[in-house]
């Protein structure tokens, strides 16, 4: 891992596989919140304030209603000298389950990178492993809106992205190992990076082997436990074992969580719009948890907070929580 210094803050990076130099620092900021866009006219400051902080990595979606005032605190940024190029920020979008088909996947791409005033993304996923009836972008969606889902398809279009230059590598978000294996038994480009639900109560073990062993790094999503969703639990912010540690350590509750995060060699996103929040969320470099610490965390007990009831349908190809995750639940 390399450590990049910015604003004063030693953020470790990590190349990942992909035709150019890409660098994806490890401590990444969300946008999103539900419901989406809720505050999306407060959005462009928190962004702004997040870039002074420090941040130079941002994640967002076409779901989320956030592409649009992320692409006016870049164009911000840049006026006014908080970043000298565009090249100093890793931006991350995703392809929305109704233009997760073959010849849809590149206008989707076209249409977030307007919407973020950006010649190319630094890395584009596949949100879901699911389609949906093109031309909605809504969450939730109608159960009847669910239509098969062909990978190979997919993939072959979000490959064509990478090859054009919109984006700088590809990869996929809520796989399970038996996805995964289901892209790269055709990829010509394995997926660089797997987003994925994980925190202390729900600590992915199976699918990080997976992912280490096939050179994809896994990206956590909601590693606080997403507490204040419409989905997410208190479970991880109320975890009596993380508070002992955090005590010990003087230091917060989530500071712990994304320190662990981090020692398991995965990239953390955080998502909080309080400014003293965002400042501790990236304190967690230049201290370890002990080793008793971290036996103590490997031995909670598992619990997914999101198990994606909103995918399942009895017509379409998931009926089942044990069929979205192939049983890693």
């Amino acid at each position: 891992m390399e450590l990049s210094t910015i604003a004063g803050q030693s953020i470790p990076t990590f190349p990942l596989y992909s035709t150019d130099e890409n660098a994806i620092p490890l401590l990444g900021f969300g946008t999103a919140e539900y419901p989406f866009g809720a505050s999306i006219h407060t959005l462009k400051e928190t962004i702004l304030e997040a870039i002074k902080l420090g941040y130079r990595h941002f994640d967002t979606a076409a779901i989320y209603l956030s592409e649009q005032p992320l692409g006016e605190a870049i164009s911000d940024a840049l006026r006014l000298g908080l970043i000298k190029s565009r090249d100093e920020l890793f931006i991350t979008s995703k392809l929305w389950c109704s233009d997760a088909h073959h010849d849809f996947v590149l206008p989707a791409l076209k249409k977030t990178l307007q919407n973020l005033k950006l010649e190319y993304l630094n890395l584009f996923l596949i949100h879901w492993p699911l389609s949906l009836k093109p031309g909605k972008y809504e969450f939730p969606f109608q159960k009847e809106d669910i239509v098969p889902f062909d990978p190979k398809s997919v993939w072959e279009a979000m490959e064509e992205c990478q090859g054009l230059g919109l984006t700088k590598s590809i990869g996929v978000s809520n796989f399970s190992c038996k996805k995964l294996e289901t892209i790269l038994s055709t990829a010509k480009i394995p997926p660089a990076v797997n987003q994925v639900e994980m925190n202390p109560l729900w600590q992915q073990k199976k699918l990080r082997k997976f992912c280490e062993e096939k050179g994809i790094l896994v990206e956590a999503y909601s590693p606080l436990g997403a507490k204040g969703t419409a989905w997410g639990t208190n479970r991880v912010m109320e975890c009596e074992v993380l508070k002992e540690i955090a005590q010990a350590k003087g230091k917060s509750l989530a500071q712990v969580c994304l320190r662990w995060a981090h020692e398991q060699g995965v990239c953390a996103l955080v998502k909080s719009f309080n400014k003293e929040r965002m400042k501790q969320n990236l304190d967690i470099f230049d201290w370890k948890l002990t080793a008793d610490e971290s036996h103590k965390i490997s031995q909670l007990p598992q619990c997914k907070g999101f198990p994606g009831a909103a995918f399942l349908s009895d017509d379409g190809p998931y009926k089942s929580v044990e069929e979205l995750w192939d049983g890693e639940i």
